[in-house]
């Protein structure tokens, strides 16, 4: 049978010595391998399990569920967010009403472009929204992001050192396995007719597409929210509100 991974999350009532390693030693003589382990916020510990037979897991939860000292609160084929939770100890923040919104401060850029290089190495067709404020490293992460999927970042748009407006690209540029990097704002308000061809082109190609101020870009071109697989809040601090007014002003005049 084919190899799996599971994803179990259990919280902890009382950690008395010894109750991990019973657990280890429960998915011992069940032939369950794990993987990683990992405290996830506060008395909660994640794993990541891995073994080839699916009923031994239902009879791991069956099991579990006679253990007075925890409970067993997830036990499923593992999502991202489940695998970016046990490396790095604690849930991605995410929008309760809008479940493809997820939200970082600038002190969690690591697990941000943890979460980018994941979801550049998926394949086919994706477009990501970043949302921040100038300055706060959108730009620089979406480049990590890229680093760690190890592909290769091609700006369609971009005011990361000097504005950035393509009208074409190389064959070699036109790959569906590079991540595009689009300024919503300069695409769509300082651009021109060729411009504009090109980047209609790339929206339509099945690749990876990164588009910081994604508002401004829904608000000024053709294509709305649902075109967005992920929508990503960077902020400077968890309050901090994301204003467009302070740096789109006057770009109607172009």
């Amino acid at each position: 049978m084919e190899v799996k991974q599971w994803y179990m999350e259990y919280k902890i009532y009382k950690n008395r010595p010894g109750l991990l390693g019973d657990i280890a030693s429960l998915l011992g003589m069940l032939e369950v391998n794990i993987v990683t382990i990992n405290g996830v916020e506060n008395r909660t510990r994640g794993m990541l399990l891995q073994t080839n037979d699916d009923e031994k897991i239902e009879i791991l939860g069956r099991m579990l569920k006679k253990v007075d000292n925890i409970t067993v609160l997830k036990l499923r084929e593992p999502k991202l967010v489940d695998i970016l939770a046990v490396r790095h100890g604690r849930y991605i923040e995410r929008d309760s009403d809008d479940r493809k919104t997820f939200r970082f401060t600038r002190d969690e850029l690591g697990m941000l472009v943890d979460f980018l290089g994941e979801v550049f190495k998926q394949d086919g067709n994706q477009v990501i929204g970043l949302r921040g404020m100038p300055r706060v490293g959108k730009t620089e992460s979406i480049i990590a992001g890229s680093v760690c999927s190890n592909k290769r970042w091609t700006f369609i748009s971009s005011t990361l050192l000097r504005q950035t407006v393509r009208s074409q690209l190389s064959e070699e540029e036109l790959n569906d396995n590079n991540v595009f990097i689009i300024d919503g704002i300069v695409s769509t308000m300082r651009s021109n007719e060729k411009h504009y061809s090109l980047l209609q082109e790339i929206m339509a190609m099945p690749c990876t597409k990164v588009i910081e101020h994604p508002d401004i870009f829904i608000k000024e071109s053709s294509y709305d929210y649902s075109t967005f697989d992920y929508i990503i809040e960077l902020r400077n601090t968890p309050d901090e509100e994301i204003s467009y007014e302070t740096f789109t002003t006057g770009y109607n005049d172009f």
